[in-house]
């Protein structure tokens, strides 16, 4: 499933130990597969709202029988709850990411609590399931735990607004959706984009901080993730902003490999 979504996230995971690489993985898996009840193949195959609705609620449910329960004849959700279980991911964790994806089935025009509260469940929230897959078995420090909640959240939420940008002119266009409050009332100019490009930044330089905490065997494919989506920022900072909407920016896969190899070969310091 990640191979045929994301090459970014698809080489990012192939350098992660073998203790969490299938587990997150199979946190992939569950996103993607609501993320495609609201914005994919539910749609193409011919389901409205009402029915898409009916789907993203019965995928919920199953989830949480299947944690609460250890069993799913869904595969997906059966291999989820096992990894939730394992790591300890809260229910609240899930509910909030499933408010988030539900709410992608009514209009979409944002201020700014319901950007912050969509964001929080689209993204922070897999962010914090990644990291309790990352610290399963591992007690930190009550300061190095909060460091690394914080860090977590901002990468999702900063990946997250990352796609807000990349997607503009298909958001808009196909999906008749506005996610970024800064734009609501002039569009995307060069200062709205600015502006936005400064707040992922400052997600971003937060994550980098949080990485010297995580797990030694971690570090590494998370500051290549990391660097993925930095590449992608400057590219989308790079290109006007009346052209955002007409075009997809993307990383060339030969840029994205160069990237990974040189990630390999940094050394990645800091304690164990």
């Amino acid at each position: 499933m990640i191979r045929s979504y994301s090459t970014s996230f698809g080489l990012a995971t192939r350098m992660f130990p073998a203790r969490c690489r299938t587990d997150i993985g199979t946190i992939y898996a569950l996103v993607r597969v609501a993320d495609e009840i609201v914005d994919g193949t539910a749609g193409e195959a011919g389901l409205d709202a009402s029915t898409q609705r009916r789907a993203l609620d019965e995928l919920e449910a199953e989830t949480e029988r299947a944690v609460a329960s250890g069993f799913s004849a869904n595969l997906v959700v059966h291999a989820f709850a096992e990894v939730a279980r394992r790591a300890r991911i809260e229910p609240e964790l899930t509910r909030d990411f499933f408010a988030s994806m539900r709410r992608d089935l009514d209009e979409v025009a944002f201020d700014e609590e319901e950007y912050r509260r969509y964001v929080h469940g689209s993204a922070e929230v897999v962010g914090l399931m990644c990291l309790r897959v990352f610290l399963a078995g591992r007690a930190p420090t009550p300061d190095a735990e909060a460091v690394l909640e914080e860090g977590a959240a901002r990468l999702g939420a900063a990946f997250q607004k990352v796609n807000f940008l990349r997607d503009l002119g298909h958001d808009r266009a196909e999906l008749s959706r506005s996610y970024l409050p800064e734009l609501r009332e002039h569009g995307l100019t060069e200062a709205s984009k600015a502006a936005v490009v400064a707040d992922i930044r400052s997600d971003l330089d937060a994550a980098r901080a949080a990485v010297r905490v995580l797990p030694g065997d971690c570090r590494r494919p998370v500051l290549l993730a990391t660097a993925f989506f930095a590449e992608l920022l400057r590219r989308i900072e790079r290109t006007p902003a009346e052209q955002l909407a007409a075009r997809r920016i993307s990383v060339p896969n030969a840029v994205k490999l160069a990237l990974a190899a040189r990630w390999r070969l940094l050394p990645v310091g800091g304690r164990r």
